[in-house]
């Protein structure tokens, strides 16, 4: 395992994997101008690093993300995000590589949409989410509004939206924002998703992703025909990877996975 220093995060290299963890415990790990920077750069050195395949991003303590730093608001600070979106990610639309989230408490304006913004979502039961935004006089400006009423269906997130209702996890469940929820620590549950990811052939899987995220917003007939020209799908039809699979079959052997 490799760890590199920041102040309000820590980063973790297990194998393949990368383990992000806000680390504002007193905080709620709430994201104040520093660790917004900070889960930037971590992203950033996810997406650009070819030996790590998947992420997990997490909270220390009680917490998974209480949003923005009101306090930091309130002081004149600001709601100053990176070009990336909230912690780095939610307008992150160009990044492939799967990300989880295991969400281990509250995952609050900010910190729900860095959730809905993950591709797999593990909750402990204890985990609650909302978009308390209009309570504090803001809104969801960071994908919660977008992206929540595509999760979940419109009527259903105007009534989590319009009041800002807190979510148990297992309520997140049955409305669809939710993938899992276990008891206790998510973080085992979200690391045995990380391996069923690792398993397959990472090219493919970012093909996967991005072929499902730019066909949500266009025709079926139309998704159908361009998904051939997808930047990740082009690669992944010239990779080793598209070899080594059929060659591994045919073989009744595990495949090796080159990513590339």
């Amino acid at each position: 395992m490799r760890a590199r220093p920041y102040e309000f995060i820590t980063v973790a290299h297990e194998g393949r994997l990368t383990l992000l963890t806000i680390d504002r415990p007193a905080a709620f790990n709430a994201l104040n101008a520093a660790a917004h920077e900070e889960m930037a750069a971590a992203f950033d050195a996810f997406a650009a690093d070819d030996d790590q395949w998947v992420a997990i991003v997490t909270g220390a303590g009680k917490a998974f993300c209480a949003g923005h730093d009101l306090k930091q608001q309130a002081a004149g600070g600001g709601l100053v995000t990176p070009s990336t979106g909230f912690g780095g990610l939610t307008a992150r639309f160009d990044l492939t590589k799967p990300v989880i989230a295991a969400v281990n408490g509250v995952a609050m304006g900010g910190g729900f949409e860095l959730a809905l913004a993950c591709d797999v979502v593990v909750a402990s039961s204890t985990a609650v989410f909302a978009l308390p935004e209009p309570k504090v006089g803001l809104a969801a400006l960071a994908g919660g509004m977008q992206r929540l009423p595509r999760a979940i269906g419109t009527k259903r997130a105007m009534a989590l939206m319009l009041t800002g209702r807190q979510v148990p996890a297992r309520e997140g469940l049955d409305l669809g924002f939710v993938t899992e929820v276990v008891e206790g620590d998510p973080l085992p549950a979200a690391r045995a998703f990380a391996a069923e990811i690792l398993a397959c052939s990472p090219m493919s899987v970012r093909a996967t992703k991005e072929a499902v995220l730019r066909g949500l917003d266009v025709p079926l007939e139309q998704a159908l025909g361009e998904q051939w020209d997808y930047p990740a799908m082009r690669r992944m039809l010239a990779s080793e990877d598209a070899v080594e699979g059929p060659a591994a079959f045919a073989a009744k052997r595990p495949p090796v996975w080159a990513g590339r």
